[in-house]
């Protein structure tokens, strides 16, 4: 498996550095990748092994959907936020899953965007409730059961945004250009492309997110993309912001 070899920003973007002995490690859009989420966590444990930094990881969400661990990939969250600092934003795809599972949207809709595979990473059984031709409220109701009480305390505990003061913000898909930070909106945040991706100006702080899959990390004086398509190229970017800028971590 290949991974982005410390690809260091290139120029002419200048990142905002953050005060020495502080470092964060943003992570892209993984759908049910646990596999890389695995391989990520073990790369950031090695680094950090013996250093004296206060460390903060952000995930920026599409957590589920498509991949084939969905499921796992939540429980390695919950199981990492208990001994390591961990903001878990949300995506578009958690916002769908927790619509799905109020009855709100149907079964038919989130099947295009790769909802059977979270299901079935749940131990629904998909293959038999398709052959049933069953109700998108069976659909339902079989989620319910199958989906423990901590996966649904943290799909709601998600926050759509986190900012920090060296000049950061963090968001699932982007931001509204235009709009103070502070005043975005919801759906912005988790749902945005246009007119965000093509905006060129400063939006205040540098703004990483993800849900626009690239070829590889998208590095731009005000943005930086992280969302390299994990689950079909098994390429999972972690970025670290330290006092020397901002550096994809090799894993």
């Amino acid at each position: 498996m290949q991974s982005w070899l410390a690809r260091r920003a290139p120029d002419p973007p200048c990142y905002p550095p953050l005060p020495a002995g502080r470092v964060i490690y943003a992570v892209g859009d993984l759908h049910g990748r646990a596999d890389l989420l695995d391989r990520v966590h073990a790369a950031i444990d090695r680094r950090q092994a013996g250093r004296d930094e206060t460390v903060r990881e952000i995930y920026l969400g599409d957590y589920v959907d498509r991949g084939p661990d969905s499921a796992g990939v939540v429980e390695r969250l919950i199981a990492r936020a208990a001994d390591h600092h961990l903001v878990a934003l949300r995506g578009n795809h958690e916002e769908m899953f927790e619509e799905f599972l109020a009855g709100r949207i149907d079964v038919a809709d989130w099947r295009r965007v790769g909802g059977l595979e979270t299901l079935a990473s749940y131990g629904v059984d998909v293959a038999a409730l398709a052959r049933a031709g069953a109700p998108s409220m069976m659909w339902s109701r079989a989620a319910e059961r199958r989906v423990p009480d901590r996966h649904r305390a943290f799909l709601a505990a998600l926050r759509d945004h986190w900012r920090d003061p060296a000049g950061w913000f963090f968001a699932h898909a982007g931001v509204r250009p235009g709009v103070a930070l502070d005043a975005q909106a919801p759906d912005d945040l988790l749902w945005i492309r246009a007119p965000f991706l093509t905006d060129e100006r400063d939006f205040g702080a540098v703004v990483v997110h993800g849900h626009t899959p690239m070829g590889q990390p998208e590095f731009r004086p005000n943005r930086i993309n992280l969302d390299t398509g994990a689950y079909l190229t098994d390429q999972l970017t972690c970025l670290r912001i330290d006092h020397d800028g901002a550096t994809c971590l090799e894993h």
